[in-house]
């Protein structure tokens, strides 16, 4: 008797508790052994998730409830990695859409269920954190109607079933009601909602082979994996097949090697998988993502993947610094741009050209979070390298100049609003809906050109004490909205190589805020620290105190420099201007100007002028 099998996904706006409800659907159905030790957000695996506390890649893992063989795909919440989103709900046959149960549907919500709704498939909402103060269930089940019927749901995608949860005590009721009363006890409510409203997937195993890759693995053992959802057809290993880019793209003959499928988080080998499983295979050197699997004597592709177009371009450069080399393992322009190749084979919504400048390369992604963590996997990984100032990408539409919008949510305190306002209206942002929640918060809605949100994020931080929250998704082009002002503040600028001494910080401490600190080696043209005023200035950063045999009686003044500014990736990226460059090396994160020279950066501005 052949296994029943469920296909989901666990779609929601970033922090809205996927992986940590992932981590109780694992706990609950009996995968882990009793005395297995279990880490939190089980699935978040890459160092870099696990730091920030987010999901960057979809992954797989399955459970077993009443017989039922339940395949779990956990999916990013942020904007910025939708390429994934897409992918993953390819391969499924329904979509838990979880909503906190105080914030309600959030802007990454709504990106999430359009794609799904699109899809046709129908999403179960679970109204997770209803223990939380403040929850409000009834609220978020009405805006979650409402942002179904906005996206033009069937009437079967807005009759969904409803489940309230709470992930991180391991919960879930088909009612909402006081704890003790209705809540129950254990995950089975929502378990037995899988089985019941996700439909099996309906497939022929006698078909001809039909499979399409929708995520790829590396193992140095087997090589390459694909991972995707067997549409008909029956697979078993040592099998020949034809692998095919879409119904006109190339297509080539291949073996594979072994067919596996997850059990808990493991993958188990298998003799044969069907319609409806989830499968790795190997043995295909060259597969790519979106590419079908299909029986070489009855060739039946699908329709590559389709994943929306990027809106924001950065340049990553080799480092030519007086500095270069000294941490980094990787750092020609030919170890960058194979890196680069590498990383588009599984980043799907990543592109990246060659410019006519020599080891310059143009990268263009989602957002600033999708590039930025491109570049910290790089530098973890031993590359050196610089980039530049993130620029949005501009279309061109019946002859006019349009750009990308941004539709922005901001939940803050009532007394930040006015800044806040400011700086958004500043920005030229659009007020679309301002909605206070009669306990000392208010939500905005805005409509902004997504330049006017590239920095955004510091000063943001520092309006709201941070307290705020903002949430930015992809809205669509409109024309060109004019100039947007940059950075109020100008640099300090070293002038001179060598080390930094406490008592040229000490001098240079009234004329603003440093980014090094003392015995930290600078170079002419690196980036200091920010100037209290708007123009840029070039300091003494080396300078040392001159010895001579002359004292005067008493103390001398102990030298008073305040603390640096603690330079990460992201505050880099956001707050150089375009003559300027963040360099990225495996120990140290430095800023500088793209012509290091004081002449070199006057003939510049000369002939832009």
């Amino acid at each position: 008797m052949k296994t029943q099998i469920r296909n989901i996904a666990i779609i929601a706006h970033v922090d809205h508790g996927k992986t940590t409800m992932v981590d109780q659907l694992l706990r609950q159905s009996g995968t882990f052994a009793d005395h297995e030790k279990v880490v939190d957000t089980v699935m978040d695996n890459n160092a870099i998730e696990r730091e920030r506390g987010i999901t960057i890649l979809a992954k797989n893992c399955a459970v077993s409830w009443k017989g039922t063989h339940i395949n779990i795909v956990d999916t990013p919440g942020h904007a910025d990695f939708g390429g994934e989103v897409e992918r993953a709900l390819s391969m499924v046959d329904g979509v838990l859409l979880l909503i906190d149960a105080q914030e309600g549907p959030m802007p990454q919500t709504r990106f999430v269920t359009k794609k799904a709704l699109a899809l046709g498939l129908r999403p179960i909402v679970v109204v997770n954190k209803v223990d939380k103060p403040g929850a409000n269930p009834d609220k978020v089940i009405n805006a979650a109607f409402d942002l179904f019927d906005k996206l033009g749901a069937t009437d079967e995608q807005l009759d969904f079933p409803v489940v309230y949860a709470s992930g991180i005590n391991g919960w879930s009721s088909l009612e909402e009601g006081e704890p003790g009363e209705q809540w129950g006890p254990d995950m089975a409510a929502l378990f037995d909602t899988i089985l019941q409203h996700v439909p099996q997937h309906e497939g022929d195993d006698t078909a001809p082979l039909q499979l399409q890759i929708s995520a790829l693995d590396y193992s140095s053992f087997v090589g390459r994996i694909g991972v995707g959802r067997i549409n008909q057809g029956s697979l078993r290993p040592a099998t020949d097949v034809l692998v095919m880019e879409g119904p006109d793209g190339k297509q080539f003959r291949g073996r594979i090697n072994q067919v596996l499928t997850f059990e808990g988080l493991d993958r188990v080998q298998v003799k044969e998988a069907g319609p409806g499983d989830i499968v790795l295979i190997n043995g295909i050197e060259d597969i790519g993502i979106g590419v079908t699997i299909t029986d070489p004597l009855n060739p039946l592709p699908l329709p590559m993947l389709k994943v929306d177009e990027p809106t924001l371009t950065m340049n990553f450069c080799v480092n030519t610094s007086p500095l270069a080399g000294r941490e980094g393992k990787y750092v020609t322009s030919r170890q960058i741009w194979d890196r680069l190749q590498k990383e588009l084979q599984s980043n799907v919504a990543l592109r990246v050209n060659e410019t006519a400048e020599e080891g310059v390369f143009q990268v263009m992604g989602r957002g600033e979070l999708h590039l930025t963590i491109l570049v910290e996997n790089m530098r973890r990984e031993g590359y050196e390298l610089a980039v530049s100032k993130p620029r949005v990408l501009f279309h061109e539409e019946n002859g006019v100049k349009t750009e990308p919008i941004e539709l922005v949510t901001v939940d803050i305190e009532d007394q930040h609003q006015g800044g806040v306002m400011q700086a958004l209206g500043e920005r030229k942002g659009e007020l679309v809906n301002m909605e206070p929640d009669g306990r000392g918060r208010v939500r905005l809605e805005y409509r902004i050109p997504a330049r006017g949100l590239i920095g955004f994020s510091n000063e943001f931080m520092n309006l709201t004490r941070g307290s705020g929250l903002i949430a930015s998704i992809f809205d669509g082009y409109e024309p060109y909205k004019g100039e947007i002002a940059s950075r109020k503040n100008g640099v300090l600028i070293s002038m001179d190589d060598g080390e930094i001494f406490t008592y040229a910080l000490g001098k240079l401490d009234d004329r603003g805020r440093m980014f090094v600190k003392a015995n930290d080696p600078v170079y002419e043209g690196m980036i200091v620290g920010v100037h209290n005023r708007d123009n840029d200035l070039v300091v003494n950063a080396t300078r040392t105190k001159q010895l001579t045999n002359f004292r005067v009686s008493g103390k001398e003044d102990a030298i008073k420099v305040t603390p640096p500014i603690d330079l990460t990736l992201e505050y880099g990226v956001e707050f150089i201007e375009d003559d300027e460059l963040v360099e990225i090396t495996p120990k140290s994160i430095r800023l500088r100007k793209r012509f290091l020279k004081e002449h070199e950066r006057k003939r510049a501005v000369r002939e832009a002028a």
